[in-house]
C-alpha cells in the first residue's frame, strides 16, 4: 500500500499533547505515513474569526484522513469577547470546528466502540446473587448520527417572523407558547432526514451482521419524540424486516437506557441512536470501561474520515508538565483510523500491545490510579503521558 498522509489536527488543551503520542506509537508499530499539520481550535477563533481555517479544510479534502485532537468550545459571549480587538463587531459567530466539519464532508456516521480492558482498575462492577462481585466484559458499539439532530445548528433566539409565525401554525406551540414575549423566546430544531437516518442504521445492521451479533437497540424516545424517534425506530423496524432478517431490533428509551446500562450492559452490543442521546449513551458506556481516557471515535463519510477521542481538550491540564493525561483514547482512535484505511494488522499490534500494558497494571495513569488531576500523582506513582505512550511502544517492539 501507497504511502498515507494523514493531517494532524491537534487543536486545543490536552489535544496537542495525546496527539504526538499517538504518533510516536503509530511510527513504532511501522506505520508509514507522512503527518501534514492542520490548524484548528480556538487559538484561531481569537486571531482569524475562524476556528476551521480554509486552509486545514483543503488539507482534508486533498488527504481524506485526519487525526484530531481535541478542541475547546465557549457559550456565544466568552466566545465573542475573546475575539481579537479589531474582529470585533463584525458578525463572526462562533461554531464548533468539529460540527462544522462533520457537516460539510457528510461524517455522518460516528462510531464510539466501548470494550472492556482486562486487568483495568476503572472497570464496571456490580454486585451479584448472594452478595458475588461480578465484572461483566462490555463489548458495545455505539453509532450516532453525527450531522443532524439537536447538533445541526438551526436555532433562534427571539426567532425572526416567519419562523415564529410557522412555529405558530402548530397547536402546541400556539397552546403552549404563545404567552412568551418573543425577545425571551429559543428555539432549537431536532431534525431528522430519512437518507442520513437510514445510513446509520444502516451502519449499525451491517456492523452487527460483521461481527455475528443478533440485536441492533435504537436508543431514541418514540414514545414522546414521536416523529423524529419514531422514524429512526420505524425505519430499523423496516430494514429488519426487508434486509437483515435474523436481526432483532431492540428499542429502548434514552433515560431507561441509562439506567440499564449499569444492570447488564453485557447484553448491548450494538446501539444506533441520534446525535445527542448518542453522544449521552457513549459517554454511559465510557464510563463502564475506563471513562473518557479510553472512549475513541470515527466520523466517517463517503470521502472524508477523522478519529478522535472524545474526551475533550481539557484545559486545566494542559499546563500541568509533564503531562499527566492518559493518551489512550487517542492511541485507540488512530487504531480505528488503520482498521478504515486496510491497515488492521497494524491496528491489532497496537491494541493487543495497549491491553498487555493495562492488564500488566504496572504503568497507570492517574485516572487509572483513582486519583486527582494534580501534578503531584507523579510523586504517587502515576505514569506521565509520554511514559504510557512508551509502555505501549514497549509491548508493540519486544
Amino acid at each position: 500500500m501507497s504511502k498515507r498522509t494523514i493531517v494532524a489536527m491537534p487543536g486545543d488543551g490536552i489535544g496537542k499533547v495525546v496527539l504526538d503520542e499517538a504518533i510516536r506509537v503509530l511510527d513504532a508499530a511501522g506505520f508509514d505515513a507522512d503527518y501534514v499539520h492542520g490548524d484548528i481550535g480556538w487559538e484561531f477563533w481569537c486571531t482569524e474569526g475562524n476556528p476551521l481555517p480554509d486552509r486545514t479544510l483543503k488539507l482534508l479534502e486533498e488527504h481524506k484522513i485526519g487525526l484530531f485532537g481535541a478542541i475547546t468550545s465557549k457559550p456565544k459571549d466568552k466566545a465573542a469577547s475573546e475575539l481579537a480587538p479589531e474582529l470585533r463587531d463584525k458578525g463572526y459567530v462562533y461554531y464548533s470546528p468539529i460540527v462544522s466539519m462533520r457537516q460539510r464532508y457528510d461524517l455522518d456516521i460516528c462510531m464510539r466502540p466501548c470494550k472492556t480492558f482486562k486487568g483495568n482498575p476503572l472497570n464496571f462492577i456490580r454486585r451479584g446473587f448472594g452478595g458475588t462481585i461480578e465484572e461483566p466484559q462490555v463489548d458495545t458499539m455505539i453509532f450516532r448520527q453525527n450531522t443532524e439532530g439537536l447538533y445541526g445548528g438551526v436555532e433562534w433566539t427571539n426567532p425572526p417572523d416567519q419562523v415564529y409565525d410557522a412555529l405558530m401554525t402548530h397547536p402546541k406551540f400556539k397552546q403552549n407558547f404563545e404567552w412568551c414575549p418573543r425577545p425571551e423566546l429559543a428555539v432549537s430544531t431536532r431534525i431528522f432526514t430519512k437518507k442520513y437516518t437510514t445510513r446509520i442504521v444502516r451502519a449499525a445492521f451491517e456492523y452487527a451482521k460483521s461481527k455475528g451479533f443478533d440485536a441492533v437497540t435504537v436508543c431514541e424516545k418514540p414514545n414522546v419524540i414521536r416523529e423524529t424517534s419514531g422514524m429512526m425506530l420505524k425505519i430499523a423496524q423496516e430494514l429488519a424486516k426487508t434486509e437483515y432478517p435474523d436481526i432483532y431490533v431492540n428499542n429502548t428509551n434514552i433515560d431507561a437506557q441509562m439506567m440499564w446500562l449499569t444492570k447488564n450492559p453485557e447484553t448491548y452490543n450494538v446501539i444506533v441512536a441520534g446525535n445527542m442521546f448518542g453522544d449521552i449513551v457513549s459517554d454511559g458506556f465510557a464510563g463502564l470501561i475506563g471513562g473518557l481516557g479510553f472512549a475513541c471515535s470515527a466520523n466517517i463519510g463517503p470521502e472524508i474520515a477523522v478519529f478522535e477521542p472524545t474526551h475533550g481538550s481539557a484545559p486545566k491540564y494542559e499546563k500541568l508538565n509533564p503531562s499527566i493525561v492518559n493518551p489512550i483514547a487517542m492511541i485507540l482512535s488512530a487504531c480505528m483510523m488503520l482498521d478504515h484505511i486496510g491497515e488492521s494488522q497494524i491496528s491489532n499490534r497496537i491494541q493487543q500491545a495497549v491491553a498487555d500494558v493495562v492488564e500488566e497494571g504496572k504503568v497507570m495513569t492517574y485516572d487509572m490510579m483513582k486519583l486527582p488531576g494534580k501534578q503531584d500523582v507523579i510523586d504517587k506513582g502515576a505514569a506521565t503521558t509520554q511514559q504510557m505512550a512508551d509502555a505501549v511502544i514497549k509491548k508493540i517492539v519486544k
